[in-house]
């Protein structure tokens, strides 16, 4: 059973992809319990994400499969290591929330992530102090400590494009951007920080206008997770009010894939969007901007 005794995001992922390569090689899940010595109960748990697959039986099963391509055995194999292993997160009590662990998670394997935000900034652009008041705002009532506990978790989620130099696409509506925020000086310091990480080589972020209604009204926000070497998403995920919805199914990823792409064709080009912010920076109201 996966840690935790629930199935985790990554023996999900390990299970719909060699389930989906067994399909493809048009055989049961007699044949490939036989090929690792195990029962038809086990290739089904497997498949499900409810037990972690060894990488040894995970090479075995991608043999018979006849997948050739090495790199689908190197990532598989690391992904069956990995369903077990115990994520940074756990150390924070709020993290360890299990909807909240499963994202980060994805955020944490991803090698590509591209989001959609109508109402609010990225999380993995937000900065501590809209982070505060995002959770200032909020119904419900948190202790001093653990919004200092999200804040500490969200500064290292942070680090996943600053750092570690994943891909990230984001799509901002206008609104989201120019609507005056509760402190004057987190707004400045919230569009410079786009400003800044926009410019990043591994980075794009480009702003929908006001004006293209439409395109805005598509579909709500939505995260897409990427997983090398697969150019298809591997998971979207959205929050509720109260909860988080992580989607797993081809069809309904393609179809997000496909919304974010006219999502970027409707959008302001990256290049256009830093001039857009610069202008944002430079028409703040006097009592927005920094005291001098």
């Amino acid at each position: 059973m996966p840690a935790g005794g629930r199935p985790t995001v990554r023996s999900r992922r390990l299970g719909a992809e060699l389930r989906r390569y067994r399909e493809a090689a048009k055989l049961d899940q007699i044949h490939a319990a036989d090929h690792i010595a195990g029962s038809k109960a086990k290739i089904s748990r497997v498949e499900a994400g409810q037990v972690s697959a060894r990488p040894g039986d995970v090479r075995l099963l991608l043999e018979l499969y006849g997948v050739e391509d090495k790199t689908v055995y190197e990532r598989l194999e690391q992904l069956a290591r990995d369903s077990n292993r115990r994520g940074w997160w756990l150390d924070y009590k709020w993290a360890a929330k299990p909807e909240y662990a499963d994202v980060i998670t994805l955020e944490s394997d991803a090698t590509y992530i591209r989001t959609w935000q109508p109402l609010f900034l990225p999380g993995l652009l937000q900065t501590d102090d809209y982070l505060r008041s995002l959770l200032a705002a909020s119904l419900t009532v948190h202790t001093p400590d653990a919004v200092d506990e999200m804040v500490a978790i969200r500064r290292v989620r942070r680090k996943k494009i600053e750092e570690d130099g994943a891909r990230f696409a984001a799509v901002i509506w206008e609104p989201a951007l120019t609507a005056p925020m509760p402190s004057p000086k987190a707004h400045r310091d919230q569009l410079l920080h786009i400003l800044n990480v926009a410019q990043r080589q591994n980075v794009s972020v480009q702003v929908l206008p006001a004006s293209e209604w439409q395109a805005a009204h598509m579909t709500s926000h939505f995260v897409m997770y990427h997983f090398a070497p697969e150019p298809a998403p591997g998971a979207v995920a959205f929050d509720g009010t109260t909860s988080t919805v992580i989607i797993e199914d081809l069809e309904e990823m393609a179809t997000h894939a496909q919304i974010f792409e006219a999502l970027r064709s409707s959008a302001l080009t990256p290049t256009q969007t830093l001039t857009f912010l610069r202008e944002c920076l430079a028409s703040l109201p006097e009592s927005e901007k920094e005291p001098t």
